[in-house]
C-alpha cells in the first residue's frame, strides 16, 4: 500500500513537473511571438487613442473598454479558431496571407501620408466640428483592430508553427490577452492624461505639482499628435518588413539581403550605438514599405470605388 502510495506521488510529481516545463515553454514562446509582433503593437497603440477624442471625459474609458473587449473577441472567438485551422489545414498560406497584411498596412500608411502632405482630412472626420457617433465610433475601432489583430495572430502563429497545437493555442491566447490589455490599458492611460494634469493643476497643493498639471495639459495634444505620427510610421515598417521577409521565405532574398548589409554598415561606422542596426534596418524597411504602399495607393482606390459602387447597385436592387 505505501509503495503504492509512493508510486502515485511520483507520477503526480513527474506531471507537475511536465506541467512546469510546459508552461516555461508558452511562456518563452509567448514572449517570442510578442517581441516578433512588437511593430503591429505600436501601431495598433499609436492609431486607438484618436477613437476616443471628441468626446466627454467620462465617456473616454467606457469606449476604450467596449473597444477593447471587441479585441478581445476578434482574438479569441474568431482569429485563435481560424489561426489554429489555417496551421493544420494549410499551413503554407501563413506566409502569403501575412504578406497581404503586410502591404494592407504598407497601403494604409502611404494612404496616409499622402493625405497629411496634402492637407486632407483624416477619414473619420476628426477634427471637423461634427458631432460623433459613439457606435459608429467603436465600430470602425473594432473593424481596424480586426486587421492589426489579425496581423498579431499571424505573427505569433508563425513563431510557433513548429510546436504542438496544444502549445499553439496557448500562445496564441496569452498573446492575445496580454497585447489587447497591454495596448488598451496604455490607450486608457493615454486619453486621461489631461484630466490627471487638470486635476493637478487645480487642486495640488504645492506649486510645483501646479505647474507641472499645467505643463501636461498642455502638452498632451502635441504628445497624442506624435503618437499618431509614430503609428502611421509604424505601419509602413511593419508592412515593408513582413513583406520582405515574406519574399525572403519565398525565394527572393536580394531586398533582405540588402537591409541586413546597410544594417551590418551602419553597426560598424557607429559602433558604440548598439541599437543603430536595427533603427537602420527598420528605416530601410520603412522606405520600402512606404514606396510599396504608394504603388498600392491607385489599386486600393479602385477596389474601394468598385466596393462602393456595387453596394450602391445592391441598394438600388433592394428598393
Amino acid at each position: 500500500m505505501s509503495l503504492g502510495l509512493i508510486a502515485l506521488i511520483d507520477d503526480v510529481v513527474m506531471l507537475a513537473r511536465m506541467a512546469a516545463a510546459s508552461l516555461d515553454d508558452v511562456a518563452a514562446l509567448t514572449g517570442k511571438a510578442g517581441a516578433k509582433a512588437a511593430g503591429v503593437v505600436i501601431d495598433d497603440a499609436a492609431v486607438t487613442p484618436r477613437y476616443a477624442m471628441g468626446f466627454s471625459a467620462e465617456r473616454e474609458w467606457p469606449i476604450i473598454r467596449r473597444i477593447a473587449i471587441g479585441s478581445l473577441r476578434n482574438k479569441l472567438l474568431i482569429l485563435l479558431p481560424a489561426a489554429l485551422a489555417l496551421s493544420f489545414l494549410a499551413p503554407k498560406l501563413i506566409t502569403p496571407l501575412l504578406m497581404l497584411g503586410g502591404a494592407y498596412l504598407a497601403f494604409e500608411g502611404a494612404e496616409k501620408i499622402r493625405e497629411a502632405i496634402g492637407g486632407h482630412g483624416s477619414e473619420h472626420g476628426a477634427g471637423d466640428g461634427a458631432p460623433k457617433d459613439e457606435d459608429a465610433m467603436v465600430s470602425g475601432a473594432i473593424k481596424t483592430d480586426f486587421i492589426l489583430s489579425a496581423e498579431i495572430m499571424a505573427i505569433t502563429l508563425g513563431a510557433v508553427e513548429h510546436v504542438s497545437p496544444m502549445m499553439q493555442a496557448a500562445t496564441l491566447a496569452l498573446v492575445g490577452v496580454f497585447i489587447t490589455l497591454a495596448v488598451y490599458g496604455t490607450v486608457g492611460l493615454l486619453v486621461k492624461m489631461d484630466d490627471f494634469g487638470l486635476m493637478l493643476a487645480r487642486d495640488a497643493r504645492w506649486s510645483f505639482a501646479r505647474a507641472f498639471g499645467r505643463g501636461l495639459v498642455r502638452a498632451m495634444p502635441y504628445a497624442l499628435e506624435a503618437l499618431g505620427i509614430i503609428g502611421v510610421l509604424a505601419m509602413v515598417w511593419v508592412g515593408g518588413g513582413i513583406i520582405i521577409h515574406g519574399l525572403e521565405s519565398h525565394g527572393l532574398p536580394q531586398i533582405a539581403h540588402g537591409v541586413h548589409l546597410v544594417g551590418e554598415y551602419a553597426s560598424m561606422t557607429l559602433p558604440a550605438l548598439p541599437f543603430v542596426r536595427g533603427v537602420a534596418e527598420a528605416v530601410v524597411a520603412g522606405v520600402f514599405g512606404l514606396i510599396l504602399g504608394l504603388l498600392l495607393l491607385p489599386v486600393g482606390h479602385g477596389i474601394s470605388t468598385l466596393v462602393a459602387q456595387l453596394r450602391r447597385d445592391s441598394a438600388d436592387l433592394a428598393k
